[in-house]
């Protein structure tokens, strides 16, 4: 985080570091999923910000040290978040800062995007049927503004990579789990099942 930070990527300032946890600067402001909750309507422009966010972090090169996310380390890796979307983005006032780093490292960009895409396709709306449609339209409109403004083809090639790191996260439901494989085989016949 720290050295994002000083590469001007917008993350909270890293006070101090224990080995059971840290002491961040305070950010104030909804999540970017929280305020779309509340203003559906923000859905392309918070989906270009959140492309904007994966493009300017995959401006950043790969630091020495720092673990592989997504296959073996190589030459012309990239600083990737592992898990950036739109929970992990605070809407502060002075603009949207990223969190949660705790699966970043160095990996190609296009795997950090199948990564977010593989999410925000499995995410598994709740409420009513009328509730879920809904949401599921405004996913959609979200996932494609986002993949338009990300790079689609290059994640596309990287969905079967980021679908295994996915899949071995055992918190990942049997459900989200069946999404994403469909995800995948959608874009890639040889999705392993």
């Amino acid at each position: 985080m720290r050295l994002v930070r000083e590469a001007g990527y917008p993350v909270p300032e890293v006070f101090e570091v224990h080995r059971d946890g840290m002491v961040l600067e305070r950010v104030d402001g909804p999540t970017m999923l929280d305020d779309l909750t509340t203003h559906p309507w923000r859905v392309q422009r918070h989906a270009r910000t959140l492309a904007n966010l994966h493009r300017d972090l995959h401006q950043i090169r790969a630091f020495e040290g720092l673990p592989a996310r997504f296959g073996e380390p190589a030459p012309n890796d990239v600083v990737v978040h592992g898990d950036l979307h739109p929970g992990n983005v605070m809407l502060s006032r002075s603009g949207p800062v990223v969190i949660d780093w705790t699966s970043g490292g160095r990996g190609p960009a296009g795997a950090d995007v199948a990564d977010a895409w593989l999410i925000l396709a499995s995410a598994q709306p709740a409420g009513g049927l009328v509730m879920r449609a809904l949401a599921g339209a405004l996913r959609g409109r979200f996932l494609e503004t986002f993949l338009r403004e990300a790079g689609r083809s290059e994640a596309a090639s990287y969905l079967q990579l980021a679908l295994e790191e996915r899949a071995a996260d055992p918190n990942i439901t049997p459900s989200e789990k069946a999404a994403m494989r469909k995800v995948a085989a959608a874009q890639s016949p040889r999705v392993i099942r």
